[in-house]
């Protein structure tokens, strides 16, 4: 029944999805009923995912920052294994510091087995040499050597927090604690230190939050299936490296990668996966 959809319907909920509107936020404006919003977006996120399998090939990237966001499915890490659910689940992310495209991601476990699958999904699609910033996750060093052997400049940014305070209020609980050190390691080959870092990444992390209303903070609405999750976070992606328009570049990522010659629309989006 939700290949009868009205394509103009389609576009205005897959345009609100990729913009961060929740599913019963999107079923009230369309007045499109929520498990076809549901099926839909499942049907285009993982049409976005062969789309960025296809096209993240061959890519002439030069600094890459890599970072990690969490989330969680169905509950968080302590109730995950009472009630039989996945639990946290940790979205690797690797950005292009010049062009902003995001040529590869992985949703997993924040563990080696994924950082090396990873790594070497992101050395399949690039064709130069590279330079990689990452934090100080200890997966990191071996996955990077493995993936790309010594066709690699890799160097860590190792940050120190201060010590948190349990019992803090409410309202400041869920910040960050402080930095008050920041260490730049060269770990393999020859990069440039001042190019260390993953402030651009950490930044596009906000970003994926903001878009990416699985991933936005005290709501519910997490994810209840890891299928629905890997849905919405290749939306994100495609809608993001395709048909946003970034202020940095004043151009989408795609075009400043060299990977399309103009912007797409969500129309074009929908109609590339299969809608």
């Amino acid at each position: 029944m939700a290949n009868d959809l009205a394509k103009e319907k389609k576009i205005m909920a897959v345009s609100l999805l990729a913009e961060g509107s929740s599913i019963r936020a999107i079923e009230r404006v369309t007045g499109v009923h929520r498990d076809t919003i549901m099926r839909l977006g499942v049907r285009i996120g993982e049409g976005c995912a062969k789309i960025h399998d296809a096209k993240m090939r061959h890519l002439n990237c030069k600094q890459i920052q890599v970072d990690e966001i969490w989330g969680f499915i169905g509950a968080k890490r302590k109730n995950a294994g009472e009630c039989g659910r996945y639990g946290d689940v940790w979205t690797f992310i690797a950005l292009d510091a010049e062009s902003k495209l995001i040529p590869s991601y992985i949703v997993g476990k924040r563990d080696s087995y994924h950082a090396g699958a990873f790594m070497e999904d992101l050395a399949a699609r690039v064709s130069n040499r590279l330079q990689v910033s990452t934090d100080a996750l200890a997966a990191y060093p071996d996955a990077v050597e493995k993936a790309f052997g010594s066709e690699v400049d890799y160097g860590q940014v190792v940050k120190t927090y201060s010590v948190t305070n349990l019992n803090k209020d409410a309202a400041s609980r869920y910040s960050p604690a402080e930095v008050v050190k920041v260490d730049k390691t060269v770990v393999y080959g020859m990069p440039d230190v001042s190019l260390i870092t993953t402030s651009h990444i950490e930044k596009q992390n906000h970003t994926l939050r903001m878009h990416c209303r699985r991933l936005t903070r005290l709501t519910n609405a997490f994810s209840k299936k890891i299928e629905n999750f890997e849905a919405a976070v290749s939306l994100n992606f495609a809608y993001y490296n395709f048909v946003k328009r970034h202020g940095a570049i004043r151009m989408t990522p795609a075009q400043a990668a060299g990977v399309e010659s103009s912007a797409w629309t969500v129309a074009d989006l929908v109609e590339q996966c299969g809608e």
